[in-house]
């Protein structure tokens, strides 16, 4: 069975630096696992999930995604690739700060037939069903995304991730905003919202509370030859 994510001799380097900032030889992320990668502030976690989401692409080597190598994808197929199939939190949330709160959650539907065609029921219906679940007052929906809390908008970024079901869900520093009740709450959505779809989840965080929920745990620096070269130097 082919992995949802793989990575095989992965390098990149951001420019004007010589020295790779990831060198990673094999990572693959099956359907339905949930994995917590976490290292140090400044290990390349951020640029690993980009480079996983065709963000960035690759210096060499392969980052694929269904098999699909996003190396071999136009800036355009890229982007629609992502749509139809990843989830992403961003950290910074990139919300767009004019539309409403269920209009953000309802982007990647609009731009993704395929989201839209996955959604529970409609895609509006579905898009409240986990405005619900990640416990956003009714009252805030038809309010601009700039109106919310930091917290608030985090919940809503993760809706957007989960609409439409993607078969890969990245999430960067998603609970950095929440409180306890309200991550523990968070979590509880988004890790059975994954499951019950067999989503692929890489989870990034430097709080090592929450790694017991998850299956798998990934240490950057064990896997990034760039960085045990960096140490050995």
């Amino acid at each position: 069975m082919i992995p949802v994510l793989s990575v095989d001799q992965l390098r990149f380097a951001w420019p004007r630096h010589e020295a790779p900032m990831l060198d990673i030889e094999t990572l693959s992320v099956d359907a339905g696992e949930a994995v917590f990668l976490h290292g140090p502030s400044g290990c390349g976690k951020s640029t690993l999930l980009s480079l996983m989401a065709g963000v960035l692409v690759a210096d060499a080597g392969h980052a694929k995604l269904l098999g699909h190598d996003w190396g071999k994808l136009t800036r355009r197929q890229r982007d629609r690739t992502r749509v139809a199939h990843v989830g992403y939190i961003f950290q910074q949330f990139n919300l767009l700060s004019y539309l409403s709160v269920i209009d953000n959650v309802l982007l990647p539907c609009r731009f993704s037939p395929r989201r839209a065609s996955r959604a529970d029921g409609t895609p509006r219906a579905h898009a409240e069903q986990l405005l619900q679940r990640m416990g956003l007052d009714k009252a805030l929906w038809q309010r601009p995304a700039l109106q919310l809390s930091v917290g608030q908008q985090q919940r809503v970024a993760a809706a957007r991730a989960l609409i439409g079901h993607p078969e890969l869900v990245i999430a960067d520093e998603p609970t950095s905003a929440l409180d306890e009740d309200r991550r523990e709450a968070f979590l509880d959505t988004l890790m059975s919202a994954c499951e019950a779809n067999r989503s692929a989840l890489v989870f990034v965080s430097h709080d090592r509370r929450i790694a017991e929920r998850f299956g798998r745990h990934v240490w950057l620096p064990d896997i990034n030859r760039a960085a045990l070269a960096s140490e050995s130097q």
